[in-house]
């Protein structure tokens, strides 16, 4: 049985497709129309999948939307409704949109997939799940788990914005829920309003800034906006908000609280931006540990899995995994709504179909999340030859010699290998690598390749194998959505003068062995390399620490500020050309900067809208 999962219309869509319970193919719209979160209804992301499996729409059993429209459209109708006449002016500008959107968005589905085959009754054809019953599929499912519970934190679906499931065998069950307009997701979002960055898109700055403030605005938050109670559970307090009613998430009451309008993004971050980050940061974990803790408690089951774009706050899972109430814990590696595409068609198969799980072959049943397009080193050498690119084509062995010299002379080199990431994070296969060693690669790569803020800190990739060495980690974290410290014996203690540096001026101290992946708090957020899933990253890997005892390479997003992750060879020697890049290998295919063709360089740096 072949099923197709869908998500749009609101950000990050995707497709995902799935056979007899195995995930065949998955992407992001967003990879194929390079415009970042792209939220239109994924056609390149259906047509990638549909190729992958050579098949035609008719072969395909059920095509599964991610959540419920008329719910939605039910949930903004009657929160306007119990907030009137407060934001009468956004409702009369957002209701014509809803009745198009919302109300009628099955017909507009229909209409969509029509396109792919007019001839399908999609009236039968076409299923709905809920919101958070996807992210949940998505998370359990494809998870190593016969028994887990499920816990899902998000903005909102239909109502849901935090929700607990229990799954065992293809069994998955909605146990708990709490509803809008009481979501951490959108509470941390009005602190990404509030510190300048986009909603949906900057959350991941706000807790990489975090690290160079203080938490002093912490009993701020939880006296004034948010009821926390012992068990995890909250209610927001909606006079300090404007996501109900308004066209913005925080008010003039929000403002007044914190001493100042929300930062515009040309503004200059300042140490109370920093202090705001590290606050919201520590009360999101402080909610998460508070919930899972009673969650372990009350069930009984020692396997935790994470879902929901909360779920990509890796500092927070990092402590719910040290903080030991759970014995073991999966994250769904596209815990957003890209993944719950991937949910919507697991549902179908396991809860609308009843089928049984897959056996699960190596760490999980996720393949690594390697799901995306792959090219062959012959098609990879026409379409570069087309691109006017000079390469010289290497066999493996010259490869991996060739790249590892690159590293070690201090180059960012471009990898691109094998089949795309699905989800936000860069695993190897469209990645920029570099020499963790090296004290100016984060400020380099920072600025000069992905030309965006210097406080961003870099990931390592590590040999699985090695992690416990450089890293106080001893788990598997192949998706890079856990946050540890580097050990103690790789540091570089600080002095005393060092230590009384605040925010910014923490940024160019050298912290340890591999000071370009050790942010500011001697934390990294890791991603374990694994033989079953990426063998010939891991072989790079292990031929670098062959070279220099250090099984460690930084490892970021292969794109500059604001673009997608690159999904085509195009794509990667257009990035190479517009970046500092010095060597792009694509497969077997070798480039290095100073062989192109000077005409064929790009002005990349503003070539995408900030991010």
């Amino acid at each position: 049985m072949r099923i197709l999962g869908v998500s749009a219309f609101y950000h990050d869509s995707a497709a995902a497709l799935i056979e007899d319970g195995h995930i065949l193919a998955a992407a992001q719209e967003e990879r194929f129309t390079r415009k970042k979160h792209d939220a239109r209804f994924p056609s390149h992301a259906i047509s990638y999948c549909l190729d992958e499996a050579q098949a035609s729409m008719s072969q395909i059993d059920h095509v599964v939307f991610y959540d419920k429209p008329f719910l939605k459209f039910e949930r903004l109708l009657e929160t306007y409704l119990a907030f009137a006449p407060r934001g009468f002016q956004s409702f009369k500008m957002a209701i014509p949109i809803w009745l198009k959107e919302k109300l009628f968005q099955k017909d507009l589905l229909r209409k969509k997939f029509q396109s792919f085959d007019p001839d399908i009754d999609w009236t039968s054809k076409l299923l709905f799940a809920e919101h958070h019953q996807s992210h949940a599929a998505s998370a359990f499912y494809p998870s190593p788990f016969d028994e887990a519970v499920v816990l899902t934190m998000d903005g909102v679906g239909e109502w849901a914005t935090t929700s607990v499931a229990i799954g065992k065998g293809n069994r998955l069950d909605v146990i708990k829920e709490l509803h809008f307009p009481h979501s951490l997701g959108l509470l941390y979002s009005a602190f990404t309003y509030y510190l300048g960055f986009k909603v949906n898109s900057g959350e991941y700055k706000v807790m990489g800034l975090a690290p160079y403030g203080e938490p002093r605005f912490k009993d701020t938050i939880l006296k004034n906006l948010i009821d926390l109670k012992a068990d995890g559970t909250f209610r927001l307090d909606q006079q300090y908000f404007d996501y109900c009613t308004g066209l913005c998430m925080t008010n003039k009451k929000f403002d007044a609280l914190f001493e100042g309008p929300a930062r515009t993004p040309d503004n200059l971050l300042t140490q109370k931006h920093m202090d705001l980050a590290a606050s919201i940061q520590t009360v999101t974990e402080e909610i998460v540990l508070r919930l899972t803790r009673s969650l372990a408690k009350e069930i009984q089951i020692e396997n935790l899995c994470l879902a929901g774009g909360v779920a990509l706050n890796c500092v927070a899972n990092g402590k719910v995994l040290r903080d030991g109430a759970f014995k073991r814990i999966w994250i769904q590696p596209a815990a957003g709504d890209a993944g719950g595409a991937l949910g919507a068609a697991l549902s179908a198969y396991h809860l609308f179909g009843g089928a049984h799980r897959t056996k699960a072959t190596g760490t999980d049943r996720m393949g690594g999340s390697y799901l995306g397009p792959a090219y062959t080193d012959e098609d990879v050498a026409t379409r570069l030859t087309a691109a006017g690119a000079n390469f010289t084509l290497m066999n493996d062995d010259q490869v991996m010699e060739n790249t590892v010299c690159a590293l070690t002379d201090g180059k960012a080199v471009g990898w691109f290998q094998g089949r795309m990431e699905f989800g936000p994070r860069a695993l190897g296969g469209r990645s920029i690598l570099g020499d963790p060693r090296s004290p100016s690669m984060q400020k380099t790569l920072n600025l000069r390749v992905k030309y965006r803020e210097s406080f961003r800190p870099f990931a390592p990739s590590v040999l699985r194998e090695d992690v416990d060495q450089w890293f106080e980690l001893d788990n598997d974290s192949p998706y890079m959505l856990i946050v540890a410290d580097v050990v103690g014996s790789r540091r570089i203690a600080m002095t005393s003068d060092e230590k009384a540096l605040f925010g910014i001026k923490k940024l160019n101290l050298t912290r340890s062995e591999i000071p370009a992946v050790t942010h500011v708090d001697y934390s990294a957020r890791v991603q374990t390399v694994h033989r079953e899933t990426n063998p010939r990253y891991h072989r790079l890997l292990n031929m670098f620490k062959a070279a220099t005892g250090c099984p460690v390479l930084v490892n970021t997003s292969f794109n500059v500020r604001g673009e997608p992750i690159v999904c085509t060879p195009e794509d990667a020697f257009r990035c190479f050309m517009g970046s500092d890049i010095e060597v792009l290998v694509i497969g077997n295919c070798f480039l290095k900067k100073e062989d192109q063709n000077s005409d064929l360089k790009l002005d990349y740096k503003n070539a995408f809208e900030l991010d």
